[in-house]
């Protein structure tokens, strides 16, 4: 990886384009996960409120 980044322009060019693929799949992963878990805690959040377990007015 190193010798990559003190090496010729084509090689820089191509880590620097793997490196932002990385983070784009890393990006999406995380934003499918997060609606995921939005999801489920709704769910249980709305369960909760039909039982009358939550506080709310």
């Amino acid at each position: 990886m190193i010798e990559s980044l003190t090496g010729s322009p084509v090689l820089l060019g191509l880590t620097l384009l793997a490196g932002l693929m990385v983070v784009i799949v890393a990006v999406k992963i995380a934003i499918k996960l997060a609606v995921r878990v939005g999801i489920v805690a709704a769910v249980i959040l709305a369960a909760y409120y039909t039982a009358g377990h939550l506080g709310v007015v």
